[in-house]
């Protein structure tokens, strides 16, 4: 069994995984007009061109500049700055109009594929890697603006269903498992290739003896805790929770109407009781625990619960959809899942490549999400990625999994 996370892009199919990516960006974006592309949909959101001229942007950064010491378009590194331009402000920036951006895109990795194909031994493979899961992050990202859009998205959705052992109306994604507890290595096998730095070092930590469902919540449970008045009753929401809750009038997840269906990107469907509930924020999650008397797992017991093998003692990589080998269901690639833990470093934490990417995300603001979504690619989709947002956020593709203590 292969130990740790995923296994890293091998500098010599990187063109092949550098075209791949490309690809598909390119039909994400293939049936929409350019004021479609360069609008804003979402104050949450960049508009879609705007998503395109970033990702050449990065790839011009880090490999054009690298490797040819100069960019091709350094002009453009202050528009696509994603630390100095909040989501909220891009669409008032001088960005690359759609041919101009499809144009650019062509460009920078014309250029990288071609130093690749000649004089490989120059690139870093690390940086390689960024550049190829910075675009597949992207991806994703590019799909929740087409979600909250309402837009059509030509590689659909795959949540997955769940057919647990108790039935629907006895709440599924309250069945749990009890878990032992486990000094167990925490992050990214320093083994297995690439990692992003705050999945390292790689640490051992204790984790105590705990419960957590086996599958995530799903819709059939969201529905009986809005019945239950799970939107109105003050006592099982944090402070916080509630003053959201307030501001936004929520009164159920982000992409569900009042007849009972839910938009799924461009298409609206009836709501699927045994797929897992989406689109929720952090304050949601956290009130559905307290209403049931339980809790969000730590992030911790999340990835013990993902990725340990209590006969052999040792971590594994998870699959995606498969049953971990504490028997745990779906937890890579279906939603993200919401844990209770703030955004940190582990001990020992050294930014790489660059501070931005992890650092100036630590502290209380942010909780950690684990587990990659259906719209996630397989090298970000793993047992030890961590992704992170304000808990106020639910334009990502996030659901929940319950934990209590035993």
């Amino acid at each position: 069994m292969n130990r740790g996370g995923s296994r890293s892009v091998e500098l010599d199919g990187a063109s092949v995984a550098l075209s791949e990516a490309r690809r598909r960006t390119l039909a994400l974006i293939a049936e929409f007009d350019s004021d479609t592309l360069e609008a804003v949909h979402s104050k949450l959101m960049s508009p879609l061109v705007w998503d395109l001229g970033h990702i050449a942007a990065f790839e011009d950064l880090w490999i054009s500049r690298a490797i040819e010491g100069s960019m091709l378009r350094a002009d453009l590194v202050d528009v696509y700055d994603a630390d100095e331009t909040p989501r909220a402000k891009r669409g008032d920036l001088p960005f690359l109009k759609t041919h101009e951006a499809l144009a650019y895109l062509e460009q920078v990795q014309a250029r990288t594929l071609s130093v690749l194909e000649s004089d490989s031994a120059r690139i870093n493979p690390d940086l390689v890697e960024l550049v190829i899961r910075h675009e597949q992050q992207h991806n994703e990202t590019m799909l929740q603006t087409l979600q909250l859009a309402r837009l059509n998205s030509p590689f659909g959705d795959g949540l997955q269903q769940f057919q647990s052992d108790v039935t629907l109306s006895e709440l599924a994604g309250l069945n749990f498992v009890e878990i032992d507890a486990a000094a167990m290595p925490i992050g990214a096998d320093p083994e297995a290739g690439f990692a992003y730095d705050n999945e390292r070092p790689r640490h051992v930590a204790e984790v105590g003896a705990f419960k957590i469902a086996r599958t995530p919540v799903t819709n059939a449970a969201w529905l009986e805790f809005i019945e239950r008045g799970g939107y109105e009753r003050s006592q099982w929401w944090s402070p916080e929770g509630w003053a959201w809750r307030t501001a936004e009038r929520a009164s159920a997840p982000l992409t569900w109407t009042q007849d009972g269906r839910q938009w799924r990107l461009g298409e609206l469907r009836a709501l699927d009781p045994a797929e897992p509930v989406i689109h929720i924020s952090w304050f949601e999650a956290d009130a559905f625990a307290r209403a049931h008397g339980v809790r969000l797992p730590t992030e911790f017991e999340w990835e013990l619960a993902a990725s340990w093998d209590p006969i052999a003692e040792l971590k594994v990589t998870a699959q995606a959809k498969a049953v971990s080998p504490l028997g745990i269901e779906g937890m890579i690639g279906n939603v993200w899942e919401w844990t209770s833990t703030s955004f940190d470093g582990y001990p020992g934490f050294v930014a790489y490549p660059y501070r931005e990417y992890s650092e100036q995300f630590f502290g209380d603001h942010y909780r950690v999400l684990r587990g990659g979504s259906w719209a996630s690619r397989p090298l970000i989709a793993t047992a030890t990625f961590r992704n992170w947002d304000l808990p106020e956020r639910r334009q990502i593709f996030s659901g929940l999994r319950l934990a209590s203590d035993i």
